[in-house]
């Protein structure tokens, strides 16, 4: 036995030490780095670097908007999964068209993505053109606060088809008899959803609200995609902060944001996991 475990790490000794030299030392390093002056001396300023960046407009508006944004998507592309979920094993004909196709956001090439958004929410695109047929003013979508609602769309059409797939997987583990037995003693729709599907899915549904909300966090690939570095206020995120201090050297602040919103995400998930396990624990 021991030596079977010797071979083990063997094995797993390459993809270690890997681990230690791209993720593990730059991580800590990282840490190091943040606490320095940032100038040929290096000099240690302690905690200096948060003081000033938690007094910076600009973080502070990019982490209001990211946590904003993420307050949205999230919860949003949950409930929108669940549902589509549910509505494709009652359309039992063509359920396994939409199943099979629920991944196509993934195979589409960002570029591409793009310029379909662009074109949509353009001033006289097809969006516009509607709002006008509708009795409406045109809205301009892609330079003003109504940005939000092309880059939330956006970000559900690209998230929405892992999420469903998890769903899908979760729904068909549940034995039909239990709705049978629901239906037969009056239990409606909404009963049966609250009493019988969501008690039994949810790790499943624990597992896609977590997906959700970390790929909420990373939402400003859809930002930057449509409006830039330099995005309007309402959708300027955290990234954008750091991206542009990265593009300035100034590594200092980029590091000190980063180390400030991995403690504040982990603060989050740590809330939410000890609700899940307090969730569990009731229904056993």
């Amino acid at each position: 036995m021991f030596s079977k475990k010797k071979s083990v790490l063997l094995f797993l000794l390459p993809g270690l030490c890997m681990l230690m030299v791209f993720y593990i030392v730059p991580f800590v390093s990282g840490i190091g780095y943040s606490l320095t002056d940032g100038s040929y001396k290096n000099a240690f300023v302690g905690l200096q670097n948060y003081r000033d960046l938690w007094q910076n407009q600009m973080f502070l508006l990019g982490l209001k908007n990211t946590m904003e944004l993420s307050l949205i998507c999230a919860p949003l592309l949950w409930v929108t999964s669940f549902v589509m979920a549910a509505g494709l094993m009652s359309v039992k004909p063509f359920g396994e068209f939409f199943r099979g196709t629920a991944l196509m956001p993934y195979l589409a090439p960002s570029s591409a993505m793009l310029l379909v958004w662009l074109v949509l929410f353009d001033f006289g695109g097809p969006i516009n053109r509607v709002l006008v047929a509708l009795g409406m003013e045109r809205v301009m979508w892609l330079e003003s606060a109504a940005l939000r609602v092309p880059i939330v769309l956006m970000f559900l059409w690209k998230n929405l088809g892992f999420c469903l797939i998890i769903f899908l997987s979760a729904l068909q583990a549940i034995p039909e008899p239990l709705y049978e037995y629901a239906r037969l003693e009056g239990a409606g729709f909404l009963r049966q959803t609250f009493g019988i599907t969501l008690p039994l899915i949810t790790p499943s549904a624990f597992l896609v609200f977590v997906m959700a909300w970390i790929n909420a966090f990373k939402i400003f690939k859809e930002v930057y995609f449509i409006a830039g570095a330099y995005p309007d206020y309402s959708v300027y995120t955290l990234q954008n902060y750091m991206n542009n201090m990265y593009s300035k050297l100034n590594y200092q602040l980029v590091t000190t944001a980063a180390y400030s919103f991995g403690l504040i995400v982990f603060a989050i998930f740590a809330v939410l996991f000890f609700l899940q396990r307090r969730a569990a624990h009731g229904l056993n």
